[in-house]
């Protein structure tokens, strides 16, 4: 059983930049892709950015392509979501999610995820 763990939300304005981080606990079972995602309210969950967790590929979702960073720390059982300039519609919570099928490449669909964390919110003021 993966457990995980999310920091680092909080307000921000317009422009601004905050960093979510993810620490995963109890890797008993494999897992391939990291991936954050996001929730508005009355908006559907988002896929937003995930990672292999073998070879570091990165896959982002358009609305975030360029301005968010994901990446991880293997010895330190972490990974990360920079996310830079923030825009008001960014405002959800956010969720990091393990999946531990074994696949060529890792994607934005929250039902192939195995572990979630319990969400940090973020919050963007304009």
């Amino acid at each position: 059983q993966v457990r995980l763990v999310e920091a680092g939300g909080g307000s921000v304005q317009a422009g601004g930049s905050v960093r979510l981080s993810c620490v995963a606990s109890g890797y008993g079972d494999k897992t391939d892709c990291m991936g954050w995602f996001r929730r508005a309210p009355g908006k559907e969950r988002e896929g937003v950015a995930a990672i292999s967790t073998g070879w570091g590929r990165t896959y982002y979702a358009d609305s975030v392509k360029g301005r968010f960073i994901i990446s991880r720390d293997n010895a330190q059982n972490t990974f990360y979501l920079q996310m830079n300039s923030l825009k008001p519609e960014d405002t959800a919570m956010y969720y990091c999610a393990a999946d531990r099928t074994s696949r060529s490449y890792c994607v934005l669909r929250g039902d192939v995820y195995d572990y979630w964390g319990q969400g940090t919110q973020v919050t963007v003021s304009s």
